[in-house]
């Protein structure tokens, strides 16, 4: 069974959409990596911080995913993160309301030793600084260093960025992330500009419309399946990365044909976490659920042509 750890945020989110308001809820992308990621047999660790107001029942849905918490840090003197954000009609775009670091300031990562060796390591929205020191930490190499980041950072820590870019295996952002971080417009240029920085690997997620893999040899495309209706967005991008982590540990080798297959099993259960506020469809899913939704995927994606197309 595989090991994969996972560097991020547990926090309270709170978030306002045209479809409702979620209340202050169970958030950070540490929760949905490994939520999405327990979904697949594989051993999770997650190293985090929380603060003295975070409720035990919040630890025990992590516990219970046989997710190992012994490296989320419990600050005595601080609150838990706290976000509140606002999504208009088309819900791609949002307003932050407030931001409240709270105990996430002052988080220092130590790697408890059983951590120091994994095959997979995801490492989450965060400092650049904390997710150098974390790799740091790394007794071993593993088989993929996956690293998710934001604009915010680029903003104001856009040196630390590059170093840790250079450092990881697979690089995770948007389409306005990819331009900023590279002054590119078409995502074809930027994806190679990126890759020259380090990554073996870019995923550009396009949101609604889908994600794209690239590699230096091939181009990949996902398209994201059609829902009816778009609860919550939050958390949808890291649900993608600890669902395409997960079906990775399935394999024991780990190339671009693994990768095809993970980038479809991650757009599929990103779905889910968006038909409802917070982390609430992500933990009443099972690995079947996902299966039939692949199924329906494929029957959606699959076109058997009967004649040759004339141009």
């Amino acid at each position: 069974m595989k090991k994969i750890i996972i560097a991020g945020t547990i926090a309270f989110d709170e978030v306002t959409t045209p479809l409702g308001h979620s209340g202050k809820k169970l958030g950070g992308s540490a929760t949905y990596l490994s939520f999405a990621s327990a979904l697949f047999p594989a051993r999770i660790g997650v190293v985090s911080i929380v603060g003295n107001d975070f409720p035990r029942k919040y630890l025990q849905k992590f516990t219970n995913r046989h997710i190992d918490i012994s490296g989320v840090e419990i600050s005595k003197e601080h609150k838990t993160f706290y976000w509140k954000g606002l999504y208009y009609e088309n819900m791609n775009k949002r307003d932050t309301l407030i931001t409240e670091v709270n105990a996430l300031a002052y988080f220092n990562p130590v790697l408890p030793e059983k951590f120091k060796r994994a095959d997979l390591v995801i490492l989450g929205n965060l400092h650049p600084g904390i997710q150098q020191e974390i790799l740091n930490q790394l007794s071993s190499r593993p088989d993929l260093v996956i690293l998710d980041t934001m604009n915010f950072w680029m903003d104001t820590a856009m040196e630390s960025l590059k170093k840790v870019i250079s450092r990881v295996d697979l690089l995770l952002v948007n389409e306005e992330e990819a331009r900023q971080l590279t002054g590119k417009y078409a995502m074809v240029h930027a994806a190679k500009k990126i890759m020259r920085m380090g990554p073996k690997y870019v995923i550009i997620k396009q949101g609604e419309y889908g994600s794209i893999l690239f590699s230096q040899d091939d181009i990949f495309f996902a398209p994201a399946y059609p829902l009816e209706k778009v609860y919550d967005p939050t958390g949808a991008g890291d649900t993608f990365a600890g669902g395409f982590a997960g079906h990775l540990s399935l394999y024991d080798k780990i190339g671009l044909p693994e990768m095809k297959n993970a980038l479809i099993c991650a757009s599929n259960l990103a779905s889910f976490t968006v038909e409802a506020f917070g982390t609430d469809r992500l933990e009443e899913i099972t690995r079947r659920d996902i299966e039939r939704r692949i199924e329906e995927f494929i029957r959606m994606t699959s076109y058997p042509l009967q004649q040759k197309i004339n141009v």
